[in-house]
């Protein structure tokens, strides 16, 4: 079974980083848009950033821009999210997903997304 691991959450203060990182278990996965969400407690799920299959376009919720960076490494088969200036309100559990319908666009909603990890708690304290 195709699995995304993520990995890199825990535990900071305001203004610190932190970068997140999702494997995918086949290679695959480097052919399909990917894309970082997250869901705080009582809310719903929300997109983060999102990163197309070529690599090439990458679109921001406006929460994350100027703070975070999206990339991918096709070698690793892993995705990345680099978070930066980290605000109390970045707190939530973060999920990686891939999007398998790679002839549309990529979109930062969340019922795009076919394949979902288990998640990575990101805590920021102020």
């Amino acid at each position: 079974q195709v699995r995304l691991v993520e990995s890199g959450g825990g535990s900071v203060q305001a203004g610190g980083s932190l970068r997140l990182s999702c494997a995918a278990s086949e290679a695959t996965y480097n052919t399909y848009h990917m894309g970082w969400f997250r869901q705080a407690p009582g809310k719903e799920r929300e997109g983060v950033s999102v990163l197309d299959s070529g690599g090439w376009a990458a679109e921001y919720a406006d929460s994350g821009k100027g703070r975070f960076t999206i990339s991918r490494d096709n070698a690793k088969n892993t995705l990345y999210l680099q978070m930066t200036s980290l605000k109390s309100e970045d707190t939530a559990m973060y999920y990686c997903a891939a999007d398998r319908e790679i002839w549309r666009r990529v979109t930062l909603s969340p019922t795009e997304y076919d394949d979902w990890g288990q998640g990575t708690q990101v805590t920021v304290s102020s």
